[in-house]
């Protein structure tokens, strides 16, 4: 991971304040395939979808990080939203449409391009992790994988803010 800096605003009280922030690059850590090659195919997400079968192609020099990944039944995968679109921070969204804002939203068109999804690990075989649940582009770069620890990732008295009212639909058409 490369790390620099920026300048950015902070409004933390009066006045506004500029601060130094480290920048970062992110470097791949493999590939994941999926039978979705449009952004119209993909689910708007993976429990909308649980048929849909991909696979995480880990690269070869990070395949020992798997070791007994194979022991939890789901998996979170990071990824890069390589194909979003104009990042915009308030917007309509795939469930809405009235405008929210992008970090209240699950909208892929966001300023650092990162996304999670949470997928069942049915198999691995060396390498290559086989899911089910899968909501992303054919061939999006993974940035990371952690186990799925219900006892860690589980908030039964989470609410759903907004999207507790939405009903799911298909995508609209040409909405990005």
């Amino acid at each position: 991971m490369n790390h620099g800096r920026r300048e950015a605003n902070l409004i933390f009280g009066s006045p506004v304040r500029k601060v130094l922030i480290m920048t970062m690059t992110l470097t791949p850590i493999g590939l994941i395939h999926s039978p979705y090659a449009t952004k119209e195919e993909a689910p708007i997400q993976g429990t909308f979808s649980p048929e849909g079968i991909g696979q995480v192609v880990v690269f070869l020099e990070y395949m020992e990080g798997l070791k007994d990944i194979e022991t939890f039944s789901h998996i979170i995968l990071s990824y890069q939203f390589h194909q979003a679109g104009e990042v915009k921070l308030v917007r309509p969204t795939f469930l809405d449409d009235e405008k929210h804002g992008v970090f209240a939203s699950r909208h892929p068109c966001r300023p650092n391009g990162l996304g999670l999804t949470i997928v069942k690990l049915l198999n691995r075989s060396k390498n290559i992790l086989e899911v089910s649940g899968i909501d992303v582009l054919d061939g999006t770069p993974l940035i990371d994988i952690k186990p799925y620890i219900p006892r860690f990732d589980c908030f039964p008295e989470a609410n759903e803010g907004w999207v507790a009212l939405k009903k799911e639909r298909p995508k609209p058409v040409g909405r990005e």
